[in-house]
């Protein structure tokens, strides 16, 4: 059993790494396609990536101790099968099994060879039921086969080229019965697929939903957040690849952070139309509460409202780094100090959060308290809402 387990746990992890690093950017792509952020699309994505990383990793692992795999293989060893049907040979050599007995049928179960034909045969039946979802119509079933193929030859092909050279010897047999079962099983989950989905909504009705929504002008309060992460990563990356390059000082990067704010959430709003680089990702522009540009005096206000809460949190990670003696003078204030500005940007995050969740409750009929110290208020633009 731990043949089939521990794969499923290296896939678990590597999901969680690479789904961590997907999040932001399946969060635009799904807002810019659907015109919200759709539960249940990100079910669907996120699930495939975790059932393709573990149908690749239980036919690669687990994976030999050392790269030269021919020292621990015959000159003489196979590495391919290209009889068709052999697994068939394989279960009944037995002789257990009589076709002339039914009652010995049962014994079939008790064949390795029987539960390594369907365990091929069912590890890409959940790729045609993929496959289906984003096909939706039958008559695709040719491609859903050709495509279940293709990914089975794609194993095989890993397989027998030892990982593509990582290993001087396939450490896996290329098997012509592994190519029918799989693509069989793909086959076969692409025409049983209805059955699965009719629980589950349809891609049309996430596409009506979306159409719905984006005739609305509100703007969903978890896209106005993720534009202002957007502009964010936007400006930690470039200093990480900049001025990150040549120094690791934390006041070069308070620095260079205070100057990205102004640039990206006060220069740009005045010359772009209200627009940042995250808010025209999410397809949404900042005016006044008439819907006119706004003043320049309005962007002001918003930026230092995002500015204050980053500027008390680096604050009191630059005052962690000072190292004081404690004989020292200071070193009594420095304990207070610390203490009280860790007390402050605690209570201060635990009330943006309980103000993040009630706004994001509101669904968009209420600002944050950045747009509504300045009285901006976020808009669709009007190529979003056609």
């Amino acid at each position: 059993m731990s043949v089939y387990i521990v794969p499923i746990k290296v896939a678990f992890i590597m999901f969680g790494v690479l789904g961590f690093l997907l999040v932001i950017p399946w969060l635009v792509y799904s807002y810019r396609k659907y015109g919200y952020f759709s539960l249940w699309a990100s079910t669907v994505v996120y699930s495939f990536l975790f059932y393709m990383l573990s149908a690749l990793f239980l036919v690669l692992l687990p994976l030999p101790s050392t790269r030269d795999t021919c020292a621990f293989q015959s000159p003489d060893t196979i590495y391919y099968s290209l009889k068709p049907f052999t697994f068939i040979r394989d279960i009944f050599k037995s002789g257990s099994i009589i076709l002339s007995q039914p009652r010995s049928y049962i014994q079939i179960f008790n064949q390795s060879a029987f539960w390594q034909a369907a365990f091929n045969f069912l590890l890409l039946l959940p790729f045609g039921v993929y496959l289906r979802y984003f096909f939706q119509e039958k008559r695709y079933w040719k491609r859903a086969l050709a495509l279940g193929f293709a990914l089975s030859l794609f194993f095989e092909v890993t397989q027998v080229t030892g990982i593509y050279g990582i290993y001087k010897c396939p450490y896996r047999l290329f098997d012509v019965d592994d190519l029918m079962l799989n693509s069989t099983g793909a086959l076969f989950g692409f025409l049983v697929a209805p059955v699965i989905l009719a629980l589950f909504p349809s891609k049309e009705k996430l596409l009506a939903k979306g159409e719905k929504i984006q005739k609305s002008h509100l703007v969903s309060p978890l896209s106005q957040l993720l534009a202002v992460l957007i502009d964010y990563i936007f400006i930690k990356l470039t200093f990480t690849f900049t001025v990150g390059l040549l120094t690791s000082s934390g006041f070069a990067e308070m620095m260079f952070t205070t100057v990205g704010f102004v640039v990206l959430y006060f220069v740009f709003p005045l010359l772009w139309g209200g627009k940042t680089i995250g808010t025209n990702m999410m397809r949404f522009k900042l005016s006044n509460l008439e819907g006119d540009a706004h003043s320049w005096q309005a962007v002001l206000k918003r930026t230092v409202a995002l500015y204050l809460p980053w500027l008390a949190s680096m604050s009191f990670n630059l005052l962690t780094h000072i190292k004081l003696e404690m004989e020292s003078h200071f070193y009594a204030i420095h304990v207070w100090v610390t203490v009280a500005i860790f007390s402050f940007v605690s209570i201060m995050w635990l009330t943006l959060s309980i103000h993040a969740i009630f706004v994001m409750l509101k669904k968009g009929k209420r600002t944050f308290y950045f747009d509504q110290v300045a009285d901006i208020v976020p808009r669709k633009n009007e190529e979003a809402g056609t």
